[in-house]
């Protein structure tokens, strides 16, 4: 990943010493991912991979690049959903992966974006993936289901992310408030360190499964993920649409049994200001059969990324370029909104 972000940093300051007329043309493209410990950021790089074509590659036809001509995209880590949706809008960044509900909730100007109101120009290209809850506690807890967790100390993630808004609302829907646990709040990578440690009890986490961080962490440490009930999940998905049922497999990090829990879509995010050539040749490259091997490359969340799933949970506008993508796939006539 690293040595991809430096070779594409090279090419972009080779071909700015260049005063030839496609060396001008190159353009960066920023994907804002998550944290360098979660899922979104390898996932980003990938999908920079597949869509980058600068000038002087190999032609798509003749085994080289079948990105978009010119575009020079890399991954970059941030706080996650809501810091992506944000600096999108603010145009500090070209794109972004959000969850599905905090790509909603900014489309409408609800929940955590009512005071600051709607986000009117945010656009997908596509749904990537489902991002299931996982609830991590140390295997030789005595933590087993998610009514245990009252008084304990526990990691919703930081403040802006969608991993926590999904927690708090998973926590009320087992009528458990913020003030009801000992908060030690922080993304996935100084969580697990804190858990290895026994310093915190559980932590939360929304991603694509099985995620390599957690992974590695059941290598060293062995861990349980809690289930939700039936009756809980089927209440809170009443009040929370865009969640969907979803089963992580037995033998997953190593557990025991299959684990019931609940998802939501990884969307892939930018501004409708983006230039609808431009996110119609993005669109193109992601489905190119070419990058099928890319992104089998990765980790197991991409190689859930299919083409037949690209509009399922999109609660947003699509872009145009992407729309246009999608109606000549014939892909359209099912699709709301």
């Amino acid at each position: 990943m690293f040595r991809l972000f430096a070779s594409f940093v090279c090419i972009a300051i080779l071909g700015f010493g260049v005063s030839s007329p496609k060396a001008q043309e190159m353009k960066f493209f920023r994907i804002g991912t998550g944290s360098i410990s979660g899922i979104y950021f390898p996932v980003g790089g990938l999908l920079a991979s597949a869509i980058s074509n600068p000038s002087g590659a190999t032609l798509c036809g003749r085994g080289g690049s079948c990105g978009v001509a010119g575009l020079v995209a890399v991954a970059q880590a941030s706080r996650g959903s809501i810091a992506n949706i944000k600096t999108i809008a603010q145009g500090k960044i070209e794109s972004g992966l959000a969850q599905a509900d905090m790509a909603y909730f900014a489309a409408n100007g609800k929940d955590l974006f009512k005071k600051s109101g709607a986000i009117r120009g945010l656009r997908a290209i596509a749904n990537l993936y489902p991002e299931a809850v996982h609830i991590v506690v140390r295997r030789s807890s005595k933590i087993r289901s998610i009514d245990d967790l009252g008084g304990k100390r526990i990691s919703l993630d930081l403040r802006g992310s969608g991993t926590r808004n999904i927690a708090r609302r998973i926590l009320q829907g087992y009528g458990i408030t913020l003030k009801d646990i000992r908060q030690v709040n922080s993304q996935i990578g100084p969580a697990m360190d804190r858990l290895r440690a026994g310093t915190i009890d559980a932590f939360f986490f929304v991603g694509g499964f099985p995620a390599p961080a957690i992974e590695r962490l059941s290598h060293e440490t062995p861990i349980n993920l809690l289930p939700m009930r039936r009756t809980r999940t089927a209440a809170i998905r009443i009040t929370n649409p865009f969640l969907a049922k979803t089963i992580i497999p037995t033998g997953t990090y190593g557990i025991k049994k299959a684990v019931e829990t609940l998802s939501v879509g990884a969307l892939w995010l930018v501004s409708d200001k983006m230039d609808e050539k431009t996110v119609y040749g993005i669109t193109r490259a992601l489905w190119h059969p070419t990058t099928r091997a890319i992104l089998d490359q990765g980790p197991p969340a991409t190689r859930q990324i299919r083409v037949e799933n690209a509009l399922n949970g999109v609660v947003i506008p699509l872009h145009a370029g992407a729309r246009r993508y999608y109606r000549e796939k014939g892909m359209l006539a099912k699709h709301r909104p």
